[in-house]
């Protein structure tokens, strides 16, 4: 096995006390000595630090001098409408393969002279490899090396955040700056993983262990693991690749619609264009043979990862899957998502899962399964 990375919050995460996993080839922090349950629940009351580090930043920039021509190139990667993302913007997307399946998702920023893609961490290699491959001659791709990335997630974020740098009060949901911190360069998005409002920032490295001291001496902040940040994003009903999509799952089946724009589907000034759009276009018009739906177990036991679905308790024919699910400290009480044939899809319908050779009720839940906080 080869050596974990590390982040270059390494040494405060075990200064905290923090209990380290391998995930995505690096040690990270899963939990504080506080515990996955509390942390989720500071972050809803307050403001929680991630380290986020182990994703990929990733810039775009065309050789042209022209940020219209690698909004071009990327469009052929994508079914977003990049060509219309106004600088100081940015906005939820995937990668998309021959077959509509999805290779990863990702965030795409316009920041004027450049694109800024942030990517999956398990994905980060293949995604560079990806892009590079579809650039032709017209772009220059950079991975960012020296970059940490931390997000500072609740409804006391930009209040926390505001005492360093101002600015960033001024900032909409989905804005991304670059601002300065004592000097130092720091790029902003505010956005998240959580549902909660809140910032994502880019900090170099010699420089972040500073920021998230000066972050975490504030009372209304408190650090937060990979634990808390799945249980976060799962109450906000927000996708984990490898687990809720993946490249055999299309955007239709995965209830993602909403993040292909207008001008690329049928009858868009760029419809189409982008790998596997014959069926992901036929999908958008006529609907997917399954659907992601949000699962809530009509009892207290929680229905994981790989917990097959039926339509009734007899049956011996699978409907569907669950592809994640646990316990919501907001909700205070189990919640899962999954794969239903569409025809088991609709709100309120009641299904069963096999839970350890027991056939347990369960009903399709809208998601997300806690409303989402937002600054729009």
């Amino acid at each position: 096995m080869s050596e974990l990375k590390q982040t270059a919050l390494h040494g405060l995460h075990l200064e905290l006390g923090a209990k380290m996993v391998p995930f995505a080839g690096y040690d990270m922090a899963v939990q504080y000595p506080a515990g996955v349950l509390k942390e989720h629940l500071l972050c809803r009351a307050g403001a929680g630090l991630f380290d986020v580090s182990h994703m990929g930043q990733v810039i775009l920039r065309a050789k042209s001098g022209d940020n219209f021509d690698a909004a071009r190139v990327l469009e052929k990667l994508v079914p977003m409408d990049v060509l219309g993302l106004p600088a100081g913007r940015q906005r939820y997307g995937f990668f998309t393969n021959a077959a509509g399946g999805i290779e990863d998702d990702l965030m795409i920023a316009n920041r004027g002279d450049h694109l800024f893609l942030v990517v999956n961490a398990v994905r980060k290699e293949a995604d560079f490899n990806l892009i590079k491959a579809g650039l032709g001659d017209v772009c220059d791709l950079e991975m960012i090396e020296g970059r940490s990335l931390v997000a500072l997630q609740g409804p006391k974020a930009e209040t926390a955040l505001a005492k360093l740098v101002p600015e960033v009060t001024l900032m909409q949901f989905m804005d991304v700056e670059v601002l300065n911190w004592l000097g130092v360069e720091l790029w902003f998005s505010r956005s998240g993983y959580t549902g909660e409002d809140g910032y994502e920032v880019s900090v170099p490295d010699a420089y972040v262990a500073d920021f998230a001291r000066t972050l975490l001496e504030m009372d209304e902040v408190e650090p937060i693991g990979l634990g808390a940040r799945d249980s976060l994003r799962l109450e906000s009903g927000l996708c984990l690749y490898g687990n809720d999509i993946d490249s055999e799952t299309t955007p239709v089946e995965a209830s993602l619609n909403w993040a292909m724009q207008k001008v690329r589907r049928t009858g868009g000034d760029r419809a189409g264009g982008f790998p596997g759009a014959e069926r992901i276009l036929s999908e958008l018009e006529n609907g997917a043979a399954r659907k992601r739906i949000g699962v809530q177990p009509q009892g207290r036991t929680p229905m994981r990862e790989g917990t097959v679905l039926y339509s009734d308790p007899a049956s011996e024919n699978p409907i569907g899957k669950i592809t994640s699910g646990g316990f919501g400290p907001t909700i205070e009480g189990p919640m899962s998502m999954g794969y239903v044939l569409t025809e088991n899809a609709a709100i309120g319908v009641t299904i069963y899962a096999d839970v350890r050779g027991k056939r347990l009720p369960a009903t399709v839940s809208k998601m997300p399964f806690t409303p989402a906080n937002f600054k729009r």
